[in-house]
């Protein structure tokens, strides 16, 4: 499930440091960070993730790319490693810590390769990034997979389950981590340190690559780089080049049961619908609370969480006051569900979001035009307001901010055993539903096609 490959990194020497030239995943940079990230210094890694919009963008990355490395701001390792990636988020009065691995996943079917998506993707996202991907021949940030490591992987192969003996995956990058120094350890302006290893003991990756044999994992994050990994394949397979580095994707992977994963809301922003005028349709399936005027957005999400215990709940933001939309119209709720979708999938909210308050209600057709992603939810408010740029995923933070005026909705998180259960029956929930941290740092190991991976 998982192969070393020859790092790439960026040369201590050739920057003004780590930290400067590294970012969050392309996906949750608006228009402000990304000015930040470009600020930081000349190298960084938004530069090639994010290069613009126009039809050379993808080209630019590329030479980009191709022009570093032959100067030597970027390096390749010498010899193929695993790399253990550490984050520790500092808290109130303790740490949290998120450890796992980082190599190279064989790509497939979820029963050939054992990594299951759970979220739909939007296609046109899917086909940038796998643009960039095919003119840079390179992975540029890794997808983040998790795992339950306290489960016995599910394998016939004799060879597989006779290593009740050798240590986990967990075990053997714990031991490393409180014994040897890490190759890179930098603090980035969120407060989170990041630290990682080279794993390059092939006793180390066979114990890990026996570990993993015939486990499957989640995408937690990455939908759309997974489904442009595939895609790429695909073609590459369909122009006659059969077998090569496009069947592998950079992957990082985390043991769920050493290491719980953190879901969190992902929100929407309708920027052409009205504050008020969604009020009043939302009224038709939906209790709807005017919450007291001067309301802080803290409080109004402490109200939002109570409601959501009861079911699926949706805070709407715009105008004078936050209104609190709960108890679905049970009746309303079955009609606006698709045919053949599973009651666990149908009582999620993100389903009842876009089926019955988007679809059913408003009238509104999920695009990346038309229904904004925010992971912020301040961020999401501060835009209806017209005081900040939302977090416009369509455009990466480039196109034109939201007019004022428009409906922020915020959600409660998904839990995570919800989200395990309907993907394990083979389903998906909508697109940008959940928020799995903390997310891996890209620029702190990337992965060209060649040579020798």
């Amino acid at each position: 499930m998982l192969a070393p490959f020859r790092g790439i990194r960026y040369a201590r020497d050739r920057v003004s440091g780590i930290a400067n030239v590294t970012s969050p995943p392309y996906d949750v940079i608006n228009g402000g960070i990304l000015d930040q990230l470009r600020a930081a210094d000349s190298h960084n890694v938004v530069r090639l993730i994010l290069p613009g919009q126009d039809a050379d963008a993808s080209t630019r990355a590329a030479g980009l790319l191709r022009e570093w490395l032959s100067a030597g701001v970027l390096i390749r390792d010498r010899m193929a490693a695993l790399y253990i990636y550490e984050q520790r988020l500092p808290g109130s009065g303790s740490s949290l810590l998120q450890r796992g691995i980082i190599g190279l996943v064989r790509l497939g079917s979820p029963d050939v390769a054992g990594i299951l998506p759970h979220e739909n993707v939007m296609p046109g996202l899917v086909a940038g990034r796998r643009e960039l991907m095919a003119a840079t021949q390179a992975n540029l940030e890794p997808i983040f997979l998790i795992y339950d490591g306290g489960q016995f992987p599910d394998s016939t192969d004799t060879a597989a389950t006779d290593t009740a003996a050798m240590p986990t995956a967990t075990e053997v990058m714990d031991g490393v981590a409180e014994e040897r120094a890490p190759l890179v350890s930098i603090t980035t302006e969120d407060g989170i340190t990041h630290r990682l290893w080279r794993l390059g003991h092939p006793g180390e990756q066979a114990a890990i690559a026996a570990d993993l044999s015939g486990r499957r994992a989640l995408i937690a994050d990455g939908h759309h780089r997974y489904a442009a990994y595939l895609q790429l394949q695909a073609e590459m397979r369909a122009a006659g080049l059969g077998t090569g580095p496009w069947d592998y994707g950079l992957a990082f992977l985390v043991d769920s049961a050493a290491y719980p994963p953190r879901l969190g809301a992902i929100h929407r922003v309708l920027p052409g619908l009205p504050p008020q005028r969604a009020a009043e349709l939302a009224k038709a399936a939906f209790t709807v609370q005017d919450l007291p005027a001067g309301l802080c957005l803290d409080d109004a999400l402490v109200r939002l969480a109570e409601a959501g215990r009861a079911g699926p709940a949706f805070l709407l933001a715009g105008g004078p006051m936050f209104r609190l939309l709960s108890h679905p119209d049970p009746v309303q709720l079955a009609a606006s569900m698709p045919a053949g979708t599973s009651v666990p999938w149908q009582s999620l909210a993100a389903s009842v979001m876009q089926q019955l308050l988007l679809g059913r209600l408003w009238g509104v057709t999920d695009s990346e035009r038309d229904v904004l992603i925010d992971h912020d939810a301040a961020d999401a408010v501060r835009a209806v307001a017209g005081d900040a740029t939302a977090t416009d995923i369509a455009e990466r933070g480039a196109g034109a901010a939201p007019a004022a005026g428009g409906t922020a909705v915020i959600c409660n998180p998904a839990s995570f055993e919800a989200v395990i259960g309907i993907a394990a029956h083979g389903e998906r929930v909508p697109r940008k539903s959940t928020s799995f941290g903390p997310k891996p740092r890209t620029g702190l190991i990337l992965r060209t096609f060649g040579p020798s991976d």
